[in-house]
This record gives C-alpha cells, structure tokens and sequence, in this order.
C-alpha cells in the first residue's frame, strides 16, 4: 500500500531539512538483505564514519556472562549464541552474525530518543544492544516478540572523545529471510517487522523512508535513480537494485550482486560533504550468507575481500574470547577463509556508563 500524499509530503520535508538538522561527523550507512532462489538470503551493510572507527573482528563462544554495563540495575544474561562480530572503537559491537545465522546491524538515527534510565526495569548500554540480540535470540521472530515487551531500557553515553551521545538504530535477519527495524523516537520503542523491510538507512527515521522509497517506485528505478550519498537517496538505489539483480541460484553469482548493489550505496573513500557534514566515507563493508554462514569482510582500505566460515569456529561454551586484529583503519590485509587467523584476545569492555562517584 503506498503511503498517503500527507505521509509523503511530510516525508519529503523531513528530507529536504534533514541535512541541515543534524549534527557533524555521524554514521551514515546501509544496510540491505537479498531474498534469493534456492532459499538463499544474503544480508549486506557498509559502514560509513568520519574517521577510523577502530574495527576488529571478535569471536565469543556461548556462555559468556554479561551485565548491562549501566551500574547496579544492569540486565544480566548468559550468552546462548557463539558470534562473530565486528567492533566500534573495541567499545561497542556494530556488526555481526551469531551461530545460528541470527545477523544484527546497527546504524546511526539522530532522531533516536531513548527512556529514561529510572531504575524501573533493568539497564542495558546502547553498546550491547546488538550483541544482547546475537547472544539470546536463534530467529528475527523470536527476538521480536522478546524485545516488544520491554525487558529493559536502552541508556545511551557519549561517543569515545566527543561530548555528545550514540543514537542508533538496530536492523535484525534470519536465514528464513525475515527482518526487523527496531527505532526509539521520542523515548518509545518502535519496531517494524516484515520480510519486506530489506533496506535500511539513517534519517529520516524508518516510516518516512518508506514513503520516500514510494515515490521513487512510481517514478521507476529504469527511469531516474537518486544519485547522491544522502540516506534517503542511497535507501532508493539499494531498494531497487535489491530486487533489480538477478536471482541466481549460484552463490557465487548471488554474492557478485549483492556485493555490487552495496558497493554502489557506499561512499567513495576521503570524500567530503562542507554543506552535509552527516555524509561519512565508507570504512569497510560486510555480507553474510546466511545459508552457507559466511561472514565476508572488505575494507576500503585493502585489496581483498576475506570470510569467516561461522561452521569452522568453536563457539564451545566458555571457549576462548578470539581477536582478529585489522589495524589501522582496517589496513591489515587478508584473504580467503580466516577463522585460523583469529588469536585469543581478553574481551573488550563495552561502553557504558561511568560509575558514580
């Protein structure tokens, strides 16, 4: 059903305002998943940051316990699901696919607005929130129906070295394909559930991306594509070549796709945007076939694509904690299947917030 001229027109305000609305040097990524033939579902997203995010890739085997990190009142869970994970500034996870083939993805949202942390139910850093999923959750459905009655409050801190805080929004798929969006706009959860919910964006926030994407489908993606690296433009062009490319039933050629169409919605490298400081380089991208449970890896920094084959990795409850070091703004080079190459490594500690003094 296409969204009303209202919805429409109020969305295409929020677009034409929105790069001057929010603030400098954010995430600004994308995220897609390909629903293929022979039941193949390939889930892609690129990372775009103003500077060197400091990404490593981690393994964490099952029984992992963990807090909330927001003091006394944090939530507490033992980790049911091993995951292979990629990290923000070694503080946070960004990124990652558990054993199950469970992928969850996080991208920034400035008009994130989250509860206020009273004590009434159990804390949980914004730090955590995708790793809480990946460690809990086998299915988009079951965390869904998990996460929609409110277990604990989401509390945000600041970004490493910047005095102003994280807000996010979290993206969820499956091997059966389906997906989730899940928002906090003005202090309330949102969640959009729906295996048609293959791509997402920044601002403005989801519903309006929606309605923004319908009026680029009766335009036409054959006619005239978007063309900039604004959110709304990238959510257009991934939107339509999601569906556009060919659904071969060979992975390899699957693959080659969907690594084009989030090639095409990434950033070049260095560029800058004066009059959009929101517009970020792309850092690095990642693609999981949930299928096969590969976890690929390309930064914009190396010439080489490489994988983490999830089937190959010992998630062995209290197994070793495993680092895989990618350097300097992902600079180390690797390639082919690396899950070798990973080196035991104490956990980072998740971002949350300071103790009282």
């Amino acid at each position: 059903m296409l969204p009303s001229k209202r919805h429409l027109a109020s969305a295409l305000a929020a677009l034409l305002v929105g790069g001057s609305l929010l603030p400098p040097a954010v995430q600004a990524c994308t995220r897609l998943v390909y629903l293929g033939a022979a039941d193949q579902v390939i889930t892609a997203r690129s990372m775009d940051w103003a500077r060197d995010i400091g990404t490593n890739l981690w393994i964490f085997p099952r029984g992992i316990k963990r807090n909330g990190e927001v003091g006394p009142n944090s939530l507490q869970w033992t980790a049911r699901y091993g995951s292979v994970i990629a990290s923000a500034y070694d503080l946070a996870t960004s990124d990652g696919v558990n054993e199950v083939g469970l992928v969850a993805n996080v991208l920034w949202l400035a008009e994130s607005s989250y509860p206020t942390f009273d004590g009434s139910k159990p804390g949980l850093a914004l730090s955590l929130w995708a790793q809480y999923v990946l460690d809990s959750y086998a299915t988009v459905t079951e965390a869904v129906d998990a996460l929609a009655k409110g277990p604990f409050v989401v509390v945000t801190a600041n970004l490493p070295d910047e005095d102003r805080p994280a807000t996010v929004h979290l993206s969820l798929s499956d091997l059966s394909g389906d997906s989730a969006i899940i928002e906090y706009i003005d202090g309330k959860q949102v969640i959009h559930h729906s295996r048609s919910y293959q791509v997402m964006t920044n601002s403005p926030v989801f519903e309006q991306q929606l309605a923004l994407n319908a009026y680029w489908q009766q335009i036409g993606g054959t006619v005239m594509l978007p063309g900039t690296n604004r959110a709304a433009d990238r959510f257009a062009r991934a939107s339509f070549y999601v569906d556009a490319i060919p659904k071969s039933e060979k992975p390899a050629e699957a693959l080659a796709s969907v690594f084009g169409v989030i090639r095409n919605a990434s950033v070049p490298y260095g560029i800058t945007t004066p009059d959009q400081p929101n517009i970020s380089s792309t850092r690095w991208r990642s693609v999981v076939d949930h299928k096969r449970k590969l976890y690929f890896f390309e930064s914009a920094l190396t010439p080489n694509v490489f994988w983490v084959d999830v089937t190959k990795v010992d998630f062995a409850a209290e197994g070793a904690v495993k680092k895989l070091d990618l350097g300097p703004g992902q600079s180390n080079i690797f390639a082919g299947e690396v899950h070798g190459h990973f080196k035991p490594s104490a956990p980072f500690k998740f971002l949350g917030l300071p103790p009282k003094e």
